[in-house]
């Protein structure tokens, strides 16, 4: 909800000045210790505090980054109201929602008193001057870049990156044993389901393709238009044939899950596989790569 009162903004600069930092350094200034530390990000540089305690996250990647690092936001955006913070994160009530990942609630987020904002440029764009107004901002550029360097960002803003560092090789680790263990691992696809039968395939760039790819599965070849997923109509179905076919939903016991374009077609999707969407779509971060490789584990170990 955008909040354009002058109250708000009154409140917004008077907890910004009880804040620890200033938001953003000057041109060529070097910030002293109490200043905090310089932060190179989306929309320029900013000053932010030494080691921030109540951080507000405006994407699911932060989110889950900041809880892998220890540190658990006090406020976060979601993915949806209906099912707020994910559960896989294991903090429970600790982080109050504050609007959706596309509609962040400015009021809301100010009265936390967040001494740090994480947000995306591609997303949150017109919020910037606003949320600045309240505390320190680091956007990354959008939510489609590596996942990996985002980690990395997030990491630096929260004064933590040797950690973040440290959990990417985790991953890479974690990925490198699934292969290991699974040479012959064969093709696969993640297709999310759609309104109107319609499927959204994910490619090599995505956070959940890119997962598949370094635990050995094989992404079949396609043009992805310099994007991270296609849209493919119920005709072209088939095209997303593979030896194993992974389905994000919300509940991965339903089997009415599959969508039925899918289970009609046993010769094209072999093996089809309900998997969480809140860690495989919307969890992106270490903690969700873990959860993934996980279950790509599991589906492989699998007779």
């Amino acid at each position: 909800m955008r909040v354009k009162t002058l109250a708000l903004t009154l409140a917004a600069g008077l907890v910004a000045a009880g804040c620890s930092s200033s938001p953003s350094s000057a041109a060529g200034e070097t910030p002293t210790a109490a200043a905090g530390r310089s932060v190179q990000h989306a929309r320029g540089t900013t000053t932010v505090p030494a080691e921030p305690r109540r951080v507000v996250v405006l994407e699911p990647l932060q989110l889950d980054t900041a809880v892998a690092l220890g540190l658990t936001p006090v406020g976060a955006a979601v993915a949806s109201n209906v099912t707020g913070v994910p559960a896989y994160l294991g903090v429970g009530d600790a982080v109050q929602p504050v609007g959706t990942v596309p509609e962040p609630d400015l009021e809301a987020i100010a009265a936390l008193a967040p001494d740090l904002v994480l947000g995306t440029d591609s997303r949150h764009a017109e919020l910037y001057d606003e949320l600045q107004a309240i505390a320190p901002t680091v956007f990354m550029a959008t939510q489609s870049d590596p996942w990996q360097q985002n980690v990395e960002l997030v990491g630096e803003a929260l004064g933590r990156a040797d950690r973040a560092a440290e959990l990417l090789a985790e991953h890479r680790r974690h990925c490198e044993e699934v292969a290991s263990e699974h040479p012959s691992a064969g093709t696969a696809n993640l297709v999310r389901p759609r309104d109107g039968g319609t499927l959204s395939l994910y490619g090599p760039t995505s956070f959940a393709g890119s997962v598949l790819e370094c635990a050995g599965l094989t992404l079949p070849a396609r043009d992805w238009a310099g994007g991270i997923q296609v849209d493919i109509s119920p005709e072209r179905v088939p095209e997303a044939a593979a030896d194993h076919l992974f389905v994000p939903v919300q509940d991965v016991d339903d089997p009415a899950g599959v969508p039925a374009l899918v289970a009609g077609n046993p010769a094209a999707f072999p093996a089809v596989h309900l998997v969480d969407t809140s860690y495989w779509i919307s969890g992106v971060g270490p903690l969700g790569g873990r959860r993934v490789l996980d279950d790509i584990d599991r589906v492989l170990d699998a007779p």
